[in-house]
């Protein structure tokens, strides 16, 4: 993320944390999860950013997310969520091999 898109972000979060607290009539979530996905670079070159990302932000490696072919880290600020995670091959090709499916079955109308 480059610095100018770094500072829209926290910008952005900014004015809705202030928008918000300014009209308690709206509406909000219990809960909030910002995400962060690497580039679909090699599956090592992702799991290094991840771990990156863990001792940045001093949390641990979520191996609850592997069997699904994710490799993940967050960091919880109250109700607020930070989490890096990459997809791995085996998820993506899982997902693509899932997706080729996508409009050739169509169910009865009943």
């Amino acid at each position: 993320m480059t610095h100018d898109h770094r500072t829209a972000l926290i910008n952005g979060l900014l004015h809705l944390a202030s928008f918000l607290e300014a009209h308690p009539q709206v509406p909000v979530s219990s809960n909030v999860t910002v995400h962060h996905f690497p580039g679909q670079n090699s599956d090592a070159d992702q799991r290094a950013e991840i771990d990156q990302i863990a001792a940045l932000v001093g949390s641990q490696i979520d191996y609850e997310d592997s069997p699904y072919g994710h490799y993940a880290t967050s960091r919880l600020f109250g109700p607020v969520e930070y989490r890096a995670v990459a997809i791995l091959a085996t998820a993506r090709a899982r997902h693509d091999a899932d997706n080729s499916y996508r409009g050739c079955i169509q169910p009865d109308a009943t």
